[in-house]
């Protein structure tokens, strides 16, 4: 699993912002709903993860907040932005463009 890690890694960002375009949705559903269709293949580290998110806010592609839950521990959910949306196209348009070189390569 090391190689696909080392390969998805610089995708991270994009992949968050993949399942924020679906919904707003907090860390850990973010993962799960990750392990899920990648059948278990692929999950995110907490501290990759959450950095992640931070670099997202930071950078205005994602926006936070509280959630209103009446259970034990409240989540903070993610929201994907206006700007988020246009790095999300951007960033999809550069994976196709990347993997079609790298498939006429290998």
């Amino acid at each position: 699993m090391s190689i696909a890690s080392d390969l998805i890694r610089g995708h991270t960002e994009t992949i968050i912002l993949s399942q924020l375009l679906e919904k707003d949705s907090y860390g850990y559903e973010i993962n799960k709903s990750i392990q899920m269709k990648t059948n278990n293949e692929y999950e995110l580290k907490e501290a990759t993860l959450y950095t992640a998110f931070r670099r997202l806010e930071q950078a205005g592609l994602i926006t936070s907040y509280w959630g209103e839950e009446n259970t034990a521990a409240r989540r903070k959910y993610y929201s994907i932005t206006k700007l988020g949306r246009e790095s999300y196209t951007y960033n999809k348009a550069e994976w196709e463009r990347t993997k079609k070189l790298i498939d006429s390569l290998i």
